[in-house]
């Protein structure tokens, strides 16, 4: 079985949903932070991951 499970990225500005993405949870403990496009805001912010 494979550990990869699919996690949301939302703007921490507008909180809007804009990315879906994979995380091997095994690997990685930590939330995933990336620095994103955001169509709302039309400037790149910093995107957290969030539960389901």
């Amino acid at each position: 079985m494979s550990q990869d499970t699919l996690i949301k990225l939302r703007c921490e500005e507008c909180k809007n949903i804009n990315y879906w993405t994979t995380k091997n949870k095994k690997t990685n403990q930590n939330k995933l932070e990336l620095k994103k496009f955001c169509k709302k805001c039309r400037s790149h912010k910093l995107h957290k991951e969030v539960k389901k």
